[in-house]
């Protein structure tokens, strides 16, 4: 049984790029054997792996308070995930030994009673691009498949999802935005071959932030029908009483802030604010178009303002990376379409060319006017696409070969937002030249 440390000294350990546990101090080797793994096996302490994944992607230092399940008592602890060449080092302070309970947030490795099934349920796991966590022994099974085999790939490598009648993918429509999902056809890959339903529930990491989809795949004539739709009124309802009250809040409040309303303010701070109010803004946008009918209406909408929105959510993320964002000065671009839609497509075109340029580089806003359509060019210097890539990264899944960020499905939505309002997503880029993405929408 581990015990908890009495010194001052914290704990060590070091997670490598695959999330294995691959050095540990006695007293986490022994919470990892508790857990029902070893040292050289992945972590099974989902808060704490959470936190080193969270350091990884940001190439920084994080701290948080965490979780660790023992076999008779829990322990409240500290832990500081430290990016090292390709691993993470933990150092584990403060351990309190508490009494065992459910954690308040949702593990990655899910027990029965967790996915709302039995015990011979088929039940799987994965993270926040549908990499494969976990199986349950009786979905390996009857994919005739080892879980060390498939941990770590994505989970259409499974199986192979199919559209339903309105032509969507519930399991991609509930990755976009973070939900819950239901009634995913889909055919086993292996094994059997058998077409089953997927069903799975969103889970929440350690840093507050989605982590992936715990769920189970059913036999599709032993599938229950999805849950009939909560009615749009109800639904609006349920938003409004939790998100859009205290989003309004964080609106005021930053605003108030931007505005140097109540007393003095350094300029860089006003800034921040005002970053605040804009991303708060965008998120109430989506939510609000949660709540309403779609009725396929059309906005008359200024292209140039909303890419200098997109851009501005965008301007931290740039900094950090020492990305100069430059848009060309425009006067109104009148285009017809949705403000939302628009601006999902800007910050995952612009967040693309950030994080593919290098260091001290710009990436550059312009705009077209061609015929009937008016274009919004977003131009990088990064190691640019190879032609043969153009059409196949729009697919689902599907990335460019010179990088292994992201799962693959940022542009296929994007194109497919774009498309929906009678425009298109265009490229235009070769190796080491860069890469000039383009949305194009009709002239208003």
């Amino acid at each position: 049984m581990a015990s908890a440390p009495s010194d001052p000294p914290p704990v060590l350990g070091r997670v490598d790029r695959n999330g294995r546990l691959v050095a540990a101090d006695p007293e986490l080797a022994a919470l990892q054997a508790e857990a029902g793994s070893s040292v050289g096996s992945e972590l099974a302490l989902p808060q704490i792996a959470a936190i080193a994944r969270l350091a990884r992607k940001l190439g920084v230092p994080v701290s948080r308070p965490a979780v660790a399940a023992g076999a008779d008592q829990d322990y409240e602890l500290w832990v500081r995930a430290t990016p090292d060449g390709d691993d993470v080092a933990l150092a584990l302070e403060r351990w309190t030994a508490v009494p065992a309970r459910r954690a308040r947030l949702t593990g990655l490795v899910p027990t029965d009673a967790d996915l709302g099934v039995g015990p011979a349920a088929h039940g799987w796991v994965t993270d926040e691009q549908l990499r494969v966590v976990s199986l349950s022994p009786e979905l390996a099974a009857k994919l005739g498949v080892e879980l060390g085999e498939v941990l770590g790939e994505p989970l259409t490598k499974l199986f192979k999802l199919e559209e339903n009648d309105s032509g969507e993918m519930p399991m991609l429509v509930a990755l976009a935005s973070r939900t819950s999902f239901a009634g995913q056809r889909a055919q086993a890959r292996g094994g059997d071959k058998a077409v089953v339903m997927l069903k799975g529930e969103g889970v929440i990491g350690a840093d507050g932030g989605f982590a992936g989809f715990k769920g189970s795949a059913e036999p599709e004539d032993q599938a229950k029908p999805a849950a009939a739709a909560v009615p749009a009124g109800m639904v609006d309802q349920m938003l409004d009483q939790a998100l859009r009250a205290p989003l309004d809040r964080i609106i005021e409040s930053a605003d108030r802030i931007a505005e140097r309303s109540d007393g003095p303010l350094r300029s860089d701070y006003a800034a921040y604010a005002s970053d605040i109010s804009a991303a708060a803004r965008h998120l109430l946008s989506v939510i609000r178009s949660m709540g309403e009918e779609s009725g396929g209406a059309r906005d008359r909408l200024n292209l140039a303002a909303l890419a200098s929105e997109a851009a501005g959510l965008l301007e931290q993320e740039a900094e950090a990376a020492d990305i100069r964002i430059a848009i060309e000065p425009a006067g109104p671009l009148s285009v017809y379409g949705e403000s939302r839609g628009i601006i999902q497509i800007l910050v995952n075109l612009i967040g693309n060319a950030v994080r593919h340029s290098p260091a001290g580089s710009t990436v550059a806003i312009s705009f077209e006017v061609s015929g009937n359509q008016v274009q919004a060019h977003v131009s990088d210097n990064g190691p640019g696409i190879d032609p043969a890539d153009h059409q196949r990264i729009f697919e689902r899944f599907q990335r460019a070969k010179t990088t292994t960020d992201g799962s693959g499905l940022g542009l296929a939505i994007a194109r497919r937002l774009a498309r929906s309002m009678g425009g298109d997503i265009l490229i235009d880029s070769e190796p080491g030249k860069g890469a000039r993405f383009t949305l194009s929408l009709p002239a208003a």
